[in-house]
This record gives structure tokens, C-alpha cells and sequence, in this order.
């Protein structure tokens, strides 16, 4: 019968960001120790505040599961004579096993049959393997930064202070730095700062909860989302909801209360942007909107205790508001007195690499790369010279809200900011909307760009970043993507999907590098190869990770990827053709003929040359269907297209099975992979069925 292990890592502080990669680390770490150490259990669970990193595993098992290690020998055949005694060989692999030649036994191989020495291991007790795991486990904790203390030389994300562990309410002995396992936990810091003994999972949870710690980040996130709606509730409003900062708090506290502030009404005539960065960013309070979403001058700030008196943490939290608030209302009215037109020659003091100039560079190259992108997409606008010339505005005004105090304070109100400014200063509503949008997508599934202005703006924005990147030999190497190069490569291939935006991507490429110019380091081939091969993988990722079937994509993507939009629908019209009934024989025969015709050179069929009426079938059949499926390529009917090559999977088997290819008549060799290629190249205008994985 399985037993219940306990562990609890407790620590000073470990900081909020480190806490949910941290609990899942341990799971994965426990469960492949267990697995190495063949012991059995069930449900892992892990749970944690910034004082303590606790694990349980249930039910495991007292003992490590028996091994038989097999080992195979010489074949019978020559372990034996003729008389049945055993040969030197076969006394020799007895011997090296350590077991007597009357306990070997023969297993059968498709090779023939082998002497065999079976060994069985008998498990260890599982009671003496868990100090070593559990010591592994906690050295073996990867964090984003660790230190040392005292005179230690193990490291930690912050210094430990306790550590429990149990095996069926047993401590379970071991030692990391100065610390002994025990069977001690220990209650909130400020709150109840005392030592407990620990026997059961059960014990524990209760124990922690009657020391003001609630250990389970689900339950506070729980707790903090009721609290803050009663307490947005009395004042009339709701708390505006936000993911990562309930995470934040629910990993910031082991007792989380709310108590809601207030702030003067005037500042709410500053953007609600800005007040909203004020109090997520910065001071980690969530905001009050009313039901039409508005914001309401009122905050709700998470605590670690329960306040004696909420009217002093109130006040408290309403000054350092009120503070923040003042300057960002002293940032937007300083901001508004210069246009931001007249904030573009400060870029050229503003660095965006040592290797690619200023962030007025930056703004010059993308602002040409826009108007020769503006000027090939077709967006349904009825003047496209005024489309082009608010591509130009926009582009030029851009990155103009970088030298504004405000930006400068909350960095991440780039482009917000750039918007209101230029809303105030009477730029075309469409214009200021682009400033904005151009920074989208600001994550790996965010919102995209809405106007077609904002959609060019960033399309060229993104791409000299990468082409500027990778033209000076910072391209992105295994995990390390310092400049977010993957998630730039992603918001552009995003961004024309989702416009349908007809851009050959090399072309695209070729016209950023040429803008580049003098400031590549690498051969403009060379960096066009490396940047072409980023973004198909980029593609390939994403559709694989959206479910597409990964042969399908590698299939689609065999052809090329100039065009994403094309490329997208061939893979979704690939996906309905498999279901075809044809699609199996008819990929496999597409295998055949790629196989057959891999090192020849393109010929011209000549009908005169054909020898059988199987061979010139197939080509009256590749002929009636050619034009066909040419015009539905064209027009992106992929799936029409693909039901029309499936007319050919009959015509192709039955040329197989009469058609000797390879005859040593060369004319009539030539003539038959003349026929091959022209079919094969039909083919893989919609896809590479050799890449097709199909069933043996």
C-alpha cells in the first residue's frame, strides 16, 4: 500500500515571477526521479506562497518496483557440442554474468537462438531512496536567479529556513547547507510567526490555515477575486479584471485582504490608459470601473495581513496614488506643450542598436519600407494616394512619443501614448490609430492591427528589426531571443494572414536588406537565406501548434513560402483532401515518382515515343486535367485542384504496373521520366506528397 510524502521548502521571500515556474519545476523533477527509481504513486500536487515551496505525492509506494536485466550471449548453436556440453564460450558468458551455467536460459531472436542470463534486481525500500531524491530535487530547482548565504556554497532563489519532510508521517533525514529535514512547518511571518509539527497532508493544510497562511495559490487567487468585487461593490463599480496581476498578488501574499482606496476625480481626465499602468504596473492595485467600463476614482490594493485598522493601510496607499498620479498628470500636460513632429529630430539621440543607428534611423528605413509595402497591397480605399500618404504620417510619427516624459516614466504606454498626443494635436483619427497599432501584436496571440495603416506600419517596423538583426549576425540562437525576434517574425506572419495581404515574402525581404544597406555585416543572400528559413519555421511552428498535421505543413511548405496567405490555404485545403478516399494510393504513387525521376533533368514528352497504351493514358489523362487544375491553382482553389489530380491516381497505378521506367532504350527511358516530371511538377504546386506520411 502506498504512503503519503510531504515536502516543504520554506524560504525568506522568493520573488513573485519565480513562484508558478518553480512549483511547476518540481513536479517535473519528483515525477522523473520516481519514474528513474521505478516507484509507483499517484496524484502529484504542488502548492506555494513567497515563504514556502510545498509538494505531496500520494500514495507511494513502500518499495522501488523489481528489475530483470536481460542479457543475451552466444547463439545455442555454438554454446553447445554435439554431446550437449557447454562450450568455452558459453562457460564464459556464464562466468562474466556471475551465475551458474544450469541457470541460463535461451530466448528467441529474429536472428535465431541466444543464451539468455536473466537477473532480477529486488527494489530498494523506497524509505531509503528518498533523502537522495528529495536532496536532488531541491538542488536540482532551476531558477532565473539564485545567491548564496552565509558561508554556503549551495544556492537557492532565496535562503532557506526550514525544510519538512515526511514518508508516512516519518521524517525523512537529510541536510542541504546548514539545514536539517524536520517534521516543523511555520505560520504567517507578521501574523503568527510560529513553529507547528506536521504528521498528514491533511494536518498541514489545516495547521498553515490556522497560522494565517493559505497555501494554495488557486484558493487565494479565489479569495482575492471575491474580496475585490465585494469591496468594488460598496463603492459602486467592479474591479477590471487582469490576469497576470492576480497572479502577481496571489504570488506576493500567503493571506491575501483587500482594502479600497480613492483618488481625486480630476485625474480622471488623464488618458485611462495611463491610470490604469499607474495602478497595475506599478503599484499592483487593481482599478474600479463602472458597468459601462469606465473607470471610477477608486482602487482596491492587495495585502499580505489583516489590517488592524483598513483606514490606516488606506490612507497609506492613497498617498502613494495620489503621488503617482501627480507626476503622470505633470508628464501628459508637459508632453502635450511640444507636437510630437517636432519630438522626430530627438530621435537621432535616441539609440536603437550601436550596430543599427539611432531610433530616427530606425524610423527613416521602416517609413520607406512602408511606402513600397503601402503602394503593393491593395486595401479596399477609394483614394489610394491619401491611403499612402497616412501610411507616411504614420510611420513618420511612430516612434516620435519615445521622447516624452510619459513614455519615458511607463514604457509601456509606447504607441498608447504616441496616439493621445497625436489626437490632441488634430492628426487624422486614422493616423494617431496606427501610431498605436503598429507595436501590435504585443504577445504570442494579442490583438492585431484593425486599419490597414497600422497593419503596413508594423509589417515594416517588425521586418527591419529582423532583417536589421539578422543582417548583423544577432539572429536568435537555441532559447536565447534577446530582441524578441521570434515573436516580431509571428506578428508578421499574423498580421498578413489575418489582411490577406498578397506580399511575396522575398521580395518583402530583399527590400528591407537593400534599405539596409551599408549597415550589413553579412552577405545580403546569405542574411535573405537565414531570414526566409526563420520565418518558415516561425509558419511551421505555429500551424503545427494550432493542430494542423505536421506532415501537412512540412508538405506545403516544401514548395516554398514567398506567399503566406497561399500557403495557409493549401495547408487547410491538404487537410480536407486527406479524407479522400484516393488520397492514401494516390500519395504513394506520388512517392514512386519522386523516387524515380530525383537525379533526372527536365525533358519534353513526345506521344511518338510511347510503347504501351498505359503510358499514353496516363498522359491524355495529365493533359485533360493540366489546364484545370493550372487555372484553380491560380485562383486559389486548392481543394478543386486536389480532387482533379486525384483523377490520376488510376492512370499512375496502371502505368506502374505495365510500364518498366527504367528500360534500357534510352529514348523510351527519357520519354517515361519526361512524363513523370511533368506530372511531379504539377503536383507540388500545391504540395510535396513525399512528405506525406502515409500507412505502411
Amino acid at each position: 500500500m502506498g504512503k503519503e510524502l510531504l515536502l516543504e521548502i520554506g524560504t525568506e521571500e522568493i520573488p513573485a515571477a519565480f513562484l508558478p515556474k518553480a512549483l511547476k519545476d518540481m513536479e517535473e523533477i519528483i515525477r522523473k526521479e520516481l519514474a528513474d527509481n521505478r516507484i509507483s504513486h499517484r496524484e502529484i500536487r504542488t502548492m506555494g506562497t513567497p515563504r514556502r515551496l510545498f509538494l505531496t505525492v500520494a500514495s507511494v509506494d513502500e518499495r522501488q518496483e523489481d528489475l530483470v536485466i536481460e542479457k543475451l550471449g552466444p547463439a545455442r548453436r555454438v554454446a553447445f557440442d554435439a554431446q550437449g556440453n557447454p562450450s568455452p564460450a558459453a562457460l564464459g558468458f556464464a562466468r562474466g554474468q556471475g551465475i551458474a551455467i544450469s541457470a541460463l536460459e535461451t530466448a528467441t531472436t529474429e536472428k535465431g537462438e541466444y543464451l539468455c542470463a536473466r537477473k532480477k534486481i529486488i527494489g530498494e525500500s523506497t524509505e531509503v531512496l528518498l533523502p537522495e531524491i528529495l536532496v536532488r530535487l531541491i538542488t536540482g530547482l532551476p531558477f532565473r536567479k539564485s545567491m548564496r548565504w552565509s558561508d554556503l556554497e549551495f544556492r537557492f532563489a532565496r535562503p532557506i529556513h526550514w525544510l519538512l519532510a515526511l514518508y508516512d508521517g516519518r521524517i525523512v533525514p537529510f541536510r542541504i547547507g546548514n539545514i536539517e529535514s524536520a517534521n516543523i512547518s511555520r505560520g504567517h511571518r507578521f501574523m503568527d510567526p510560529v513553529s507547528f509539527p506536521v504528521v498528514s497532508l491533511e494536518n498541514y493544510l489545516s495547521g498553515t490555515r490556522k497560522h494565517f497562511v493559505i497555501v494554495d495559490p488557486v484558493e487565494r487567487k479565489g479569495i482575492i477575486l471575491k474580496e475585490t468585487e465585494k469591496a468594488a461593490a460598496a463603492v459602486g463599480g467592479s474591479a477590471l479584471r487582469n490576469d497576470e496581476l492576480l497572479e502577481t498578488v496571489a504570488c506576493l501574499t500567503e493571506y491575501p485582504t483587500v482594502v479600497c482606496g480613492n483618488f481625486d476625480k480630476e485625474y480622471l481626465k488623464l488618458p485611462s490608459e495611463v491610470l490604469i499602468t499607474t495602478m497595475i504596473s506599478h503599484q499592483k492595485y487593481f482599478p474600479v470601473v463602472n458597468n459601462q467600463g469606465q473607470l471610477l476614482p477608486h482602487f482596491l490594493t492587495i495585502n499580505n495581513t489583516l489590517a488592524r485598522d483598513p483606514a490606516v493601510v488606506r490612507r497609506g496607499n492613497e498617498k502613494v496614488i495620489r503621488a503617482r498620479l501627480s507626476d503622470a498628470r505633470f508628464f501628459f500636460e508637459t508632453d502635450r506643450k511640444i507636437p510630437l513632429e517636432k519630438r522626430i529630430d530627438d530621435l537621432k539621440q535616441v539609440i536603437f542598436h550601436t550596430l543599427l543607428g539611432t531610433s530616427y534611423d530606425k524610423v527613416m528605413r521602416f517609413r520607406e519600407l512602408a511606402g513600397w509595402i503601402a503602394h503593393r497591397v491593395e486595401p479596399n480605399h477609394a483614394d489610394k494616394t491619401a491611403f499612402m500618404a497616412r501610411v507616411d504620417r504614420a510611420a513618420l510619427l511612430a516612434k516620435a512619443d519615445l521622447d516624452t516624459l510619459m513614455v519615458g516614466e511607463f514604457a509601456e504606454l509606447q504607441g498608447i501614448m504616441g496616439r493621445e498626443y497625436a489626437l490632441l494635436a488634430g492628426e487624422n483619427p486614422v493616423v494617431a490609430r496606427a501610431i498605436y497599432e503598429h507595436y501590435l501584436p504585443t504577445a504570442a496571440g494579442g490583438e492585431l492591427p484593425e486599419t490597414d495603416e497600422g497593419a503596413v506600419v508594423s509589417i515594416a517596423d517588425k521586418l527591419d528589426t529582423i532583417c536589421g538583426f539578422f543582417g548583423v549576425g544577432l539572429n536568435p540562437t537555441g532559447t536565447a531571443d534577446p530582441y524578441a525576434l521570434r515573436r516580431q517574425a509571428l506578428g508578421v506572419i499574423n498580421i498578413i494572414l489575418k489582411k490577406r495581404y498578397r506580399l511575396p515574402l522575398n521580395t518583402l525581404i530583399d527590400k528591407s536588406l537593400a534599405i539596409l544597406g551599408p549597415l550589413l555585416k553579412r552577405l545580403p543572400g546569405e542574411t535573405k537565406a537565414s531570414v526566409l528559413e526563420f520565418f518558415k519555421g516561425r509558419f511551421e511552428n505555429q500551424f503545427i501548434s494550432q493542430g494542423h498535421p505536421y506532415d501537412v505543413v512540412d508538405a506545403v511548405l516544401a514548395t516554398g513560402i514567398q506567399d503566406l496567405v497561399r500557403a495557409s490555404e493549401k495547408i487547410r485545403a491538404m487537410e480536407v483532401f486527406k479524407t479522400h478516399p484516393d488520397f492514401q494510393p494516390l500519395t504513394i504513387a506520388f512517392k514512386r515518382v519522386v523516387n524515380i525521376i530525383r537525379d533526372f533533368q527536365n525533358g519534353v514528352v513526345d506521344p511518338s515515343c510511347f510503347e504501351c497504351a498505359e503510358e499514353r493514358n496516363l498522359h491524355e489523362a495529365f493533359l485533360k486535367i493540366r489546364q484545370n487544375v493550372m487555372h484553380h491553382i491560380a485562383d486559389g482553389e486548392y481543394q478543386v485542384a486536389l480532387i482533379e489530380l486525384a483523377q490520376l491516381r488510376k492512370p499512375v497505378d496502371a502505368f506502374f504496373d505495365a510500364v518498366m521506367v527504367m528500360t534500357n532504350e534510352e529514348k523510351v527511358r527519357f520519354n517515361r521520366l519526361s512524363l513523370l516530371t511533368e506530372i511531379s511538377t504539377l503536383f507540388h504546386d500545391v504540395a510535396d506528397f513525399s512528405k506525406i506520411v502515409t500507412e505502411s
